[in-house]
């Protein structure tokens, strides 16, 4: 395994075994408060929310994900590039939700998971193995070509997040995790961020 693909999944499990040592108070501190919610919001938060998961399940499947789409951008990448996408996907997450969250939804709920990062790689990968094939964890008969794949899905959470389906599951994070790993992804490519250079 690529050493900070490596080095993610590590540094998230042991902050899930601090999570379940101190309880509820590291979310209080380090969880991701959008304006109007019940905690404080400091700006640390904008990273750390994606080191904290809600249940053994949550963390599973965010790190299989990292594991799976993380370790091939790596190896294609050098280290800094491909830890620098996923901070940049984390923050645009992160502040993608305190936007929607604040003028819209106003949640009440501390954000966490490291799935805002997770999509900024899901897209990233896409975007450099657009023909590679996904198999769905629970259909394991289909595969879907990569860019089908992130396409469908984000219309898919365009969707539960425009409709507020699915409470509990911070859909717009998601999407600006999407638009982070692009933003990523056009800045190494030599683009700019929006493309003009």
């Amino acid at each position: 395994m690529p050493p900070i693909t490596f080095a993610l999944i590590l540094l998230n499990v042991l902050v899930y075994a601090l999570e379940l040592a101190t309880g509820p108070d590291i979310i209080r501190v380090f969880g991701l408060w959008p304006p109007g919610s019940g905690g404080v919001f400091h700006l640390w938060q904008l990273v750390t929310y994606s080191f904290l998961h809600g249940s053994l399940m949550h963390l599973g499947f965010n790190m299989f994900a990292v594991w799976m789409f993380g370790a091939a951008l790596e190896t294609r990448w050098n280290d800094l590039r491909y830890l620098l996408t996923y901070l940049l996907s984390v923050v645009v997450a992160a502040m993608t939700q305190i936007v929607v969250s604040g003028f819209f939804l106003h949640s009440s709920m501390a954000v966490i998971g490291a799935s805002g990062g997770v999509f900024g790689l899901l897209l990233a990968y896409a975007l450099y193995f657009p023909r590679s094939s996904i198999t769905i964890v629970f259909l394991p008969f289909i595969r879907i070509p990569a860019r089908t794949f992130v396409l469908g899905y984000g219309i898919v959470e365009l969707l539960l997040g425009l409709t507020n389906t699915d409470a509990g599951v911070a859909h717009f994070a998601h999407l600006g995790g999407l638009f982070g790993g692009w933003l990523g992804v056009q800045y190494f490519r030599g683009r700019g961020v929006f493309g003009q250079r």
